[in-house]
């Protein structure tokens, strides 16, 4: 059993000892190891240590701590998350911060038994992140998101991905970036999506994964969440969920959730191909990704040349 893990659980625990050590799938921009250990009354307990890549290590190297900081912040404000537990220093055995949390009884949901109320409570829950105070982050570093579509739009590729209409999609964005302020910055997840939230007898049990989180107009958020619904569960899940998050916040301004829908649409350019789908898989989400930015286009007016292989959105 290696013997870093043995050194977290007695930095954690001087009492505790480690009964196993495995490694969590799933993850991409971090190393996730779940730990059970055993305190001397005999009770044990699973955690969850969190290693940061190097992409979000270099984009902040406060990472882990900004992180451990926020998980506290959404514990006190009663949000589902995984409580933060402990904040392990750089050192012979860790060559960067990691964070130990709480491991989450429960499971990613792919094909929900009761979709509605599945959709209905992804969006109340994002609702109620977006609800934060944002006075209560003020010690913590969370990016504006606005600066990095700024970037994004100023880092042109070479090679434009016209099989997601990466060209159309940067004209309409840098044509009106930036936007004019509409609502009121809020926390954003920053990738908020089901494979990020954990289930338990069909109630949401946690939102996880909170290394994107940031600073900006809420519907980032919802546009981000529309198109990861619509290439889960399709158009309607997509427009259900919308609804649902409209009704639960009826205060924001809606006006320009086209453009927040391209900033989305925009992510999966030139890398889509790179994330090992299934071609059946990704055959579908390519079609749903030009469903989700023709509908964006019409509403602002743009033409979109149609695929004849497309149903309508409406």
């Amino acid at each position: 059993m290696d013997e870093k893990w043995t050194r977290l659980v007695h930095n954690m625990n001087p009492s505790a000892k480690l009964l196993r050590a495995w490694e969590l799938k799933g993850g991409i921009s971090a190393q996730v190891t779940a730990l059970e250990m055993e305190t001397p009354d005999g009770t044990k307990k699973k955690v969850v240590v969190r290693e940061h890549g190097q992409a979000d290590l270099k984009r902040n190297p406060q990472i882990a701590s900004d992180e451990f900081k926020l998980l506290q912040i959404l514990k006190a404000a009663g949000l589902p998350t995984p409580t933060p537990y402990h904040l392990e220093a750089s050192s012979d055995m860790f060559p960067t911060p990691c964070l130990v949390i709480e491991f989450i009884d429960g499971q990613t949901v792919t094909a929900p038994a009761d979709l509605s109320s599945f959709l209905q409570q992804a969006a109340m829950v994002l609702t109620r992140i977006h609800s934060v105070d944002a006075s209560r982050l003020a010690d913590t570093y969370l990016p504006k998101q606005e600066e990095a579509i700024t970037e994004k739009l100023h880092k042109r590729p070479a090679i434009l991905d016209k099989s997601l209409d990466e060209g159309l999609i940067r004209e309409v964005l840098e044509s009106v970036w930036p936007l004019p302020q509409a609502n009121a910055a809020s926390l954003l997840h920053g990738d908020f999506w089901p494979g990020n939230t954990m289930w338990k007898e069909e109630k949401l049990a946690a939102v996880i994964d909170w290394e994107d989180a940031a600073i900006g107009d809420p519907l980032s958020d919802l546009g981000n969440a529309r198109l990861e619904i619509l290439w889960a569960f399709g158009v309607e899940a997509m427009n259900d969920f919308t609804l649902h998050y409209q009704s639960a916040s009826k205060t924001i301004d809606y006006s320009q959730l086209p453009y927040w829908d391209l900033c989305a649409a925009l992510r999966p350019a030139s890398n889509l191909s790179d994330w090992g789908l299934e071609k059946r898989v990704e055959k579908t989400m390519r079609e749903r990704h030009a469903l989700f930015v023709m509908q964006a286009c019409e509403k602002l007016g743009i033409p979109y040349k149609r695929h004849a292989t497309y149903e309508s959105l409406e």
